[in-house]
């Protein structure tokens, strides 16, 4: 639960409730100030100064008052991050001044790093570069404050696995319990500076381990959820439609991705179907060719994957075609999507008429599939491989959802390119052996997988480098997970060409002034990533899905990216007493885009009296 060193999105289910940072985001996508009252940024661009809210204070999970919230509480926080070597560290090493001297060790001051309490309520950061996207980085937890003498008091405790006792809070709610693979129960805090826009009393999560789908309507039905995702392929669906026929309605796709990974250099094969050495060889040179990779993305039938998940008629509404959602950002009138769609074309004809935008599979092509295949198949048997190519998945046996989705890639993926080319061999093992063997694997040798969906991501803040940053082969904590290697020196790094890809996104990073150009540089190394086929994208991680709620629609915080969205914060969350119908949140959801039009309209003029 160290929210200062933890990338993983159950760290932040927990913690995101019990501590603010400088920002939150309100209904509308906006960042609204938190402990940070105002702030302002220097002509230049390099220097930010947040002025600290008087009378936040910490809490400890009993409601006792701790202390007041400093402009120290930052710095502290930031240097925990440091000295703890955060999963997060991406986000701050190369922007805040001084920062990678630290980490590398050329410096060993960390007062000389670019962040400093001007006095107990003005924050200072100094950046390497001009970062217009800065402040969106603020809500995510590595950034997050921290008590000095609390963390000093905890040590090694600090953050210990669910003890809600081992942190401070100063946010919306206090973490009054969590049991593992149980619940997660939260309680408002009383004494929260701005307490008047939390409006409900407690918050359980509970655990869903995907074994009984249709538990979840069951206890919405019973009164014990305000929320519920209904599964259209479940035996009891017809009943549910009927009983809920008016309620039933569809969220817009979340900017999350996930899908599958690609791993260049497998070393552990505790669940594998091979039988020889043989294969597990020809595998590994079939993955490391871009053309057998290529033949995998174009052979993948998304909409059916999709619909193993939402039904046939909402099938469509997930599926994903780039790591970077299409219009996540936008170069004049043209969506990333678009500038993508421009630039791949240049990797070969098999990219002319593909489209990327979202909700419609515009890369499943048998045909495309098969001549990629004939293209690979010629020149791995040149160098030895023996078809057919076995590729290993691992799942949770739990999980009948995720197990029918990745039946559906094998369907697809064999039907068109043949058995006795390539056989998808579904591994079922326990959820901790899944864990183990791949999200919490600990180290790049102990991810035992050639294929794996036990990936995906959820920006950090509002620029394309949050989503293809991750991938450069400097980040291990990713490429361990996404692609099975963790130094950068390995040899299938060179031979894939993610060096290559490294160069463009340090060339798109370089870009600062100019964000046109800049997403421009981002989209092209988002068309190297698609074109390479090393990330099989599949679907949104969240939004897209078939919903039934008594949540008063609209009223939880908004945002693409950061650690403070609607599906882990509950400040400003309302309930309503009757289940929401169909026809209700349609009208909210209108009432709701014109209104964050206005509102992100007001915000950006607003952006220009910050400068200073």
């Amino acid at each position: 639960m160290d929210y200062l060193i933890s990338g993983k999105q159950s760290t932040k289910v927990a913690t995101s409730n019990g501590i603010d940072g400088l920002f939150t985001n309100d209904q509308y996508g906006n960042l609204t100030p938190a402990v940070a009252e105002d702030w302002s940024v220097s002509q230049d661009g390099l220097t930010y100064t947040y002025k600290i809210r008087k009378g936040v204070k910490w809490f400890t999970s009993d409601g006792e008052e701790y202390a007041e919230v400093t402009a120290n509480d930052f710095v502290t926080g930031l240097k925990h991050a440091a000295d703890n070597k955060s999963a997060a560290l991406y986000l701050a090493q190369n922007s805040v001044k001084g920062l990678a001297d630290y980490l590398s060790g050329t410096n060993t001051d960390f007062s000389a790093v670019g962040i400093k309490a001007v006095d107990d309520y003005t924050l200072q950061y100094t950046l390497n570069q001009p970062e217009p996207y800065w402040n969106s980085k603020l809500s995510y937890g590595i950034f997050w404050p921290l008590n000095a003498e609390f963390e000093k008091s905890k040590g090694k405790d600090f953050g210990k696995a669910t003890d809600p006792t081992s942190l401070l809070y100063n946010g919306p709610f206090l973490l009054k319990g969590l049991t593992a693979k149980s619940s997660i129960e939260f309680a408002k805090n009383d004494q929260y500076w701005d307490k008047d826009n939390v409006h409900i009393d407690t918050v359980t999560l509970s655990y869903y381990d995907g074994s009984d789908q249709e538990s979840l309507e069951r206890n919405f039905t019973n009164g014990a959820y305000s929320y519920a995702r209904l599964f259209p392929t479940s035996s009891n669906y017809s009943k549910v439609a009927e009983t809920y026929k008016d309620n039933i309605y569809y969220t817009p796709q979340g900017a999350g991705i996930a899908g599958l990974g690609v791993n260049i250099d497998r070393q552990s094969y505790k669940y594998t179907s091979k039988t020889t050495d043989e294969e597990k060889t020809s595998t590994k040179k079939a993955l490391l060719n871009k053309d057998f990779r290529q033949a995998l993305n174009f052979a993948f039938d998304r909409s059916s994957y999709s619909a193993q998940l939402n039904g046939k008629d909402g099938a469509a509404l997930a599926v994903r075609n780039l790591f970077v959602k299409p219009d996540f950002v936008s170069a004049g009138d043209k969506t990333f999507g678009d500038l993508v769609t421009e630039k791949v074309v240049s990797y070969g004809d098999e990219w002319k008429d593909v489209n990327f935008a979202d909700a419609q599979d515009g890369l499943y092509n048998a045909d495309k599939a098969k001549a990629e295949l004939a293209k690979a198949k010629k020149a791995l048997e040149a160098d030895g491989v023996k078809f057919p190519i076995h590729l290993d998945i691992p799942v949770d046996q739990t999980s009948k959802n995720y197990i029918a989705r990745i039946q559906s890639f094998k369907q697809s993926v064999e039907t068109a390119l043949g058995t006795d080319n390539v056989v998808i061999d579904i591994q079922q093992i326990t959820t901790d052996e899944l864990q183990n063997a791949t999200y919490y694997a600990a180290s790049a040798a102990a991810e035992d997988w050639d294929l794996s969906g036990a990936v995906g991501w959820n920006p950090d803040y509002d620029d394309p480098s949050t989503y293809l940053d991750i991938l450069k082969t400097t980040n291990s904590e990713t490429t361990k997970s996404y692609m099975g290697y963790d130094n950068p020196s390995n040899p299938a790094v060179a031979q894939v060409g993610l060096n290559d890809y490294d160069k463009l996104v340090d060339d798109a990073a370089s870009e600062t002034t100019d964000l046109n150009k800049r997403y421009e540089k981002y989209a092209a190394a988002q068309a190297w990533l698609t074109d390479s086929s090393l990330f099989l994208p599949a679907m949104s991680s969240s939004g897209a899905a078939p919903i039934i709620s008594r949540v008063v629609p609209f009223s939880a915080s908004y945002t693409q990216s950061g650690d403070k969205g609607s599906d882990v914060y509950f400040k400003y969350l309302k309930l309503q007493a009757n289940t929401v119908t169909a026809k209700e949140y349609k009208e909210a959801r209108e009432k709701w885009l014109k209104e964050k039009a206005e509102s992100n309209e007001k915000a950006q003029k607003e952006l220009a009296s910050h400068v200073k």
